[in-house]
């Protein structure tokens, strides 16, 4: 395993979900658990020696990095790139970064709140030459399972990706150990100006280029709605008393 000194987390987004519930903080500035949530995935990005922090942001992006900036370790360096067609799907934001990281670098989204332990278990089992998704396959356990990226495998590969997949057996935590090809397969997605990131991944699956990595009993959750920042607040509560007793 190559050493990985960068990580990108996607953060174009609006979060219209969460703002339709009242909330007026952007997404990686809303507090979990008394702490602003781009706070815990720096954590762990930290745990694993990641010391070049690429955040893609979009409306307001100025304002937003201002305020992470006095959130990063002094160890890592932050910067920000600018996606000016934020409002396109994710696969848009993942590709402001090419050319700007130095691969294999770890890829996540700006909402979703992981352990650390997540991304030790892809450098322990990933392959550098191929793109490497993080998978849960605790399927009774996931919190909003229709509103989920499923994911079909077949061993240890990604045979399909999507959220209206039929038959699938794991899920997809928005973790990734990535090449730089991933960035040839996103634009052979385009589709009139427009990819999501799961469509340069079902592209490179189609080529058995992509390895599934069970997470095992690892936890991680998905930040997009009132709901899920409360059930994440309650399961955060519930280790941190499990660890004090």
């Amino acid at each position: 395993m190559r050493e990985i000194t960068d990580a990108v987390v996607l953060m174009a987004g609006t979060g219209s979900r969460l703002r339709a519930s009242g909330e007026t903080l952007p997404k990686p500035l809303i507090p979990i658990s008394g702490r602003p949530l781009i706070c815990h995935i720096v954590e762990g990005l930290e745990k694993v020696g990641i010391q070049n922090l690429h955040v893609v942001v979009g409306a307001d992006g100025d304002k937003l990095v201002t305020a992470l900036r006095p959130l990063i370790p002094p160890a890592m360096r932050l910067e920000a790139i600018a996606n000016p067609s934020w409002q396109k799907q994710n696969g848009i934001s993942v590709l402001c970064a090419e050319g700007k990281v130095k691969e294999p670098f770890f890829l996540t989204m700006g909402d979703h709140l992981f352990d650390a332990s997540i991304l030790n278990c892809v450098i322990e089992q990933g392959n550098t030459s191929e793109l490497n998704l993080a998978v849960d396959r605790k399927l009774a356990a996931i919190f909003d399972l229709d509103d989920a990226m499923k994911v079909q495998t077949d061993g240890d590969r990604v045979a399909a990706i999507g959220k209206n997949l039929a038959i699938y057996d794991a899920i997809d935590t928005g973790i990734f150990l990535c090449p730089n090809e991933i960035f040839e397969y996103l634009r052979r997605a385009h589709r009139d100006g427009d990819c999501s990131l799961a469509d340069g991944v079902r592209l490179m699956a189609e080529e058995r280029k992509v390895r599934a990595i069970d997470i095992g009993e690892a936890w991680w959750q998905d930040v997009d709605t009132f709901e899920m920042r409360a059930r994440a607040e309650e399961v955060l509560r519930q280790r941190w008393s499990a660890r004090a007793t």
